[in-house]
């Protein structure tokens, strides 16, 4: 079983390697003639960005936009330990006693019950088919003259589904500020 398992890790590992490798867009690209200015959590239109020339995706990077990639979220079918509750009953024998009286006079009376008790714990009963997240689906935008930099061209940054959209909305090198969520694609 444990053959299994580490064969089946470095299986996802490859996979996931190669297509991190993959250059191939989904989509193609789309254009119209007006620039963009925007944020992660909004589309909003604006007539001219805000120039900003850092580069982490805490901050808004510009550019000239050069092309889109949607990468679809990649899955796979794997297995896992199936758990089950197994609850256990135990019963027990209780002495009581109680004394009434005191010095020769005291009489001590004794009976037993029995107490039940129950406990639970997670067992493993074979195994569990599930579909596991390989690579998670990405949207990407590809800035030229990032930063105003010339030299700077096909910079790729991973940014929220509302600025991809808002991108395919662009024309091919309209100038696009955006907040990125990661780099590269």
């Amino acid at each position: 079983m444990f053959k299994q398992l580490v064969t089946a890790a470095v299986t996802a590992v490859l996979i996931a390697g190669l297509g991190a490798c993959s250059s191939g867009s989904d989509l193609q690209d789309e254009g119209t003639d007006y620039s963009v200015d925007v944020d992660q959590d909004g589309g909003s239109v604006a007539e001219e960005p805000q120039p900003d020339t850092a580069t982490t995706a805490d901050t808004n990077v510009f550019g000239l936009r050069d092309e889109v990639r949607h990468v679809a979220a990649r899955t796979t079918r794997a297995t896992r330990p199936h758990m089950t509750k197994k609850c256990t009953t135990s019963t027990r024998r209780v002495k009581h006693t109680t004394s009434t009286g005191s010095g020769t006079k005291r009489r001590t009376r004794t009976w037993y019950s029995t107490e039940q008790s129950k406990s639970c714990k997670q067992v493993r009963s074979g195994t569990e088919t599930y579909r596991r997240v390989v690579r998670p689906e990405q949207w990407c935008v590809s800035l030229d003259n990032l930063g105003g930099d010339a030299k700077r061209d096909d910079v790729w940054y991973q940014v929220s589904k509302t600025t991809y959209d808002a991108a395919i909305g662009t024309d091919e090198h309209a100038r696009m500020t955006l907040t990125p969520t990661g780099s590269g694609c």
